[in-house]
């Protein structure tokens, strides 16, 4: 991977993967980051958070445009096969060359946002690059819940221009992208005893495709959690069965791939389970040929526990994961190919005398975004449910007229010979959060293109990163 071109960022994205960095262990990544700037004599700032910001004077007669700041993330989406054995708190991912795209054997890959970082390390080590004053923004945290960004002061950038390094289509300039908001549902109860005679049976899904929440939510993709949930009711309905314990999914921001619960049944009953799991996963491969080829449903004989839930609280909570909203729920009515509103039902956690249920919902439009949040909150306070609201982020609102939007779009025709996109993604980007402590701040948004990011199919293609880095020189040099 060192050998690709341009090698420079390559080998800089390659240190990074030898880091371990998934959300939440930011301290040897910011560290790394912050050692490489003050290693080129460059000024350096870590902030209270960890978020490192580097500035490198402007080339010789530049001194005097207006600064530009290249920004990303240094977190990456933690996410593995069930057959793959790895360690993200301590592992360096293992990448490999395929062809075309770099990928990742069983895990994520973190070229989310690992690319768009190394493409700004590049930079700052190359003298050669023509650019006005320049910094460079790395925040922590930004895919669990944009903290890094939340937690930027005021005042500390310089820059009026904003490049965000995240984007993950070349060839397409992002200018809005969505909000969102967590929701976390608790289902509390005290345990009962398991029936005298039952027997316990593991019913798990897996081989979903998963993906990224936002980018992947238009694509029907199955999810894991919702699949076995359609199971759980009727099993529950029909077949004597009560639920003893559930978990699914790993993140808010990755549509669930796998997803496990135990149940006990009369042991007479076992053989009609079997067959029950059986006919589920013809019936899921079924529906969703042509979008998923390998969903998995089995069924195996456990330890049976010493309780279970509360058979109110069973039923209650799984009419509210079966009425619960997952998907796409409005596209934008003037772009009917861009979402507008979504909801992932994204995890289930069962802890001591509680079952956690945990969504995010994106919206563009904030109005629209409160009501898919009260359409969930009503689904599970009905359900007898705690529900609470957190990580509240805005939106990014595009600015069609934006000074960097037409350098861009002017840079990119004379390059390439066509016209980019110009879009609004259904992500959340770290441009909305930045802009509401920098007002006025002129924001774009783009990328490599990077495939399925937040699953362990993540791979970025080769060719385009190359394209990506060529079009941010020729960016830096018309601004």
């Amino acid at each position: 991977m060192k050998n690709l071109s341009p090698k420079a960022l390559w080998e800089h994205f390659y240190n990074l993967t030898q880091i371990p960095r998934p959300s939440g262990k930011k301290e040897e990544v910011s560290a790394f980051l912050a050692e490489y700037g003050k290693s080129l004599g460059l000024e350096t700032i870590v902030d209270s958070i960890g978020n490192v910001i580097i500035r490198k004077p402007a080339s010789p007669g530049y001194e005097n445009h207006p600064g530009v700041i290249l920004q990303g993330h240094m977190d990456m989406v933690p996410q593995k096969n069930n057959d793959t054995v790895f360690d993200f708190e301590k592992d360096p991912i293992e990448a490999y060359v395929d062809g075309e795209w770099v990928t990742a054997k069983g895990t994520t890959l973190g070229a989310d946002n690992g690319i768009g970082v190394a493409a700004a390390m590049a930079i700052l080590a190359d003298n050669s690059v023509v650019h006005p004053p320049l910094e460079v923004l790395v925040t922590v945290d930004e895919e669990t819940g944009m903290y890094g960004a939340f937690a930027l002061e005021g005042g500390l950038l310089q820059g009026k221009t904003l490049l965000n390094l995240d984007s993950e289509a070349e060839g397409e300039l992002y200018v809005g992208c969505a909000g969102g908001v967590d929701t976390t549902a608790k289902f509390h109860y005290t345990p009962v005893e398991v029936e005298e005679g039952d027997v316990a049976v593991k019913v798990t899904v897996k081989g979903c495709k998963g993906g990224h929440s936002g980018c992947d939510i238009h694509l029907q993709r199955a999810n894991a959690n919702k699949l076995l949930f359609r199971f759980l009711k009727d099993a529950v309905a029909n077949y004597e069965a009560r639920l003893a314990y559930v978990e699914g999914g790993s993140l808010r921001n990755a549509i669930p791939r796998e997803a496990a619960a135990v149940i006990t049944i009369p042991a007479e009953g076992i053989d009609e389970i079997m067959d029950l799991v059986a006919e589920y996963e013809d019936l899921f491969l079924a529906e969703y040929d042509g979008v998923e080829d390998n969903i998995q449903l089995t069924a195996t004989e456990v330890e049976c526990p010493a309780t279970e839930l509360p058979e109110d609280v069973q039923d209650f909570l799984i009419h509210a994961i079966t009425a619960c909203p997952h998907g796409v729920y409005r596209v934008i009515p003037e772009m009917p190919d861009v979402v507008e509103t979504s909801n992932n039902l994204a995890m289930l956690v069962t802890e001591e005398n509680c079952v956690t249920v945990m969504c995010l919902t994106r919206s563009s439009v904030e109005s629209r975004k409160e009501e898919l949040q009260s359409i969930i909150e009503s689904v599970f306070a009905m359900a007898g449910a705690e529900v609470v609201f957190s990580g509240s982020y805005p939106g990014w609102k595009p600015n069609l007229k934006s000074h960097i939007l037409e350098v861009m779009k002017t840079t990119y025709q004379e390059n390439y010979g066509v016209e980019p996109r110009v879009i609004i993604i259904h992500a959340g980007l770290e441009c909305g959060i930045i802009g509401r402590n920098y007002p006025g701040m002129d924001m774009i948004s783009f990328g490599p293109t990077i495939k399925y990011p937040h699953s362990p199919d993540e791979k970025v293609n080769i060719p385009s990163v190359a394209k990506f880095y060529e079009y941010l020189l020729a960016t830096l040099k018309a601004l």
